[in-house]
């Protein structure tokens, strides 16, 4: 029989960063609520929950490092939403966020959930942001919060 590893929605006592793009804050803050909702639900105090306001996505990656290069945080909860305009400039800014996020999780291994959505139209985020598709505030915590679980349940030589 295999071992098996899975982290469940659990805060276990750590503290959790929330950096939201304050750009479509009409979507965003949504998103966050979602987030903090699901947080509080696993147990996080309110106090163990640390949000910064950033101006646009462009911007979460470099606060995101900050949090997770502190080691204060169990994971780092990325949040905004980037909305296709009439140009391609949405897709510059949606590749160099994403990429620069997998490469902190990695880099410095601690768990950085992708809550960035990529729409093309406002219509789209609002599905996505509480309405018909769900809330990605949410399931973006609830990531976290299973990394951030099953990376302290790890033995040590799997860390």
């Amino acid at each position: 029989m295999p071992k098996i590893w899975e982290g469940e929605l659990a805060s276990r006592g750590s503290q959790f960063a929330v950096v939201v793009s304050r750009y479509n804050e009409s979507i965003t803050a949504r998103l966050l609520e979602g987030a903090l909702q699901t947080l509080e639900v696993a147990g996080v105090t309110e106090d163990a929950i640390h949000v910064a306001w950033v101006p646009g996505a462009w911007e979460i990656p470099l606060i995101a490092a900050r949090f997770a290069r502190s080691r204060g945080y169990a994971g780092v909860i990325c949040l905004g939403a980037v909305i296709r305009g009439e140009t391609t400039h949405d897709q510059y800014i949606n590749q160099q966020v994403s990429e620069s996020l997998g490469r902190l999780a990695l880099e410095e291994d601690v768990p950085v959930g992708f809550g960035l959505l990529t729409c093309n139209s406002l219509e789209q985020a609002i599905q996505r942001a509480g309405g018909a598709v769900g809330n990605k505030g949410v399931e973006c915590a609830e990531a976290v919060l299973r990394m951030a679980d099953l990376i302290s349940r790890l033995p040590s030589e799997a860390r």
